[in-house]
């Protein structure tokens, strides 16, 4: 399986959206100051994911999520964020 997730700061209220093959591991990788992008706003919550059985559909629901402004702004008013 793979995965779109999203993560809310509970530090500074920031978003990530990213992907993965193992969730559970990129979520502790986020958490762990092993990750560049995230690494200033620890710690991170998971909010969202959305499984998917193909790596191309996975990839292109993060594009979508993190290139289209309307398609994460949707998302965030069906999670409530």
């Amino acid at each position: 399986m793979y995965y779109v997730y999203v993560l809310k700061s509970r530090k500074t209220s920031e978003i990530y959206v990213g992907s993965t093959s193992d969730l559970r591991e990129r979520f502790l990788s986020h958490n762990g100051s092993k990750n560049l992008a995230t690494k200033k706003s620890i710690p991170w919550g998971l909010v969202y994911y959305e499984a998917y059985s193909r790596k191309e559909l996975a990839l292109n629901r993060e594009r979508q999520l993190k290139c289209y402004g309307k398609g994460l702004a949707m998302l965030k008013e069906r999670v409530g964020l």
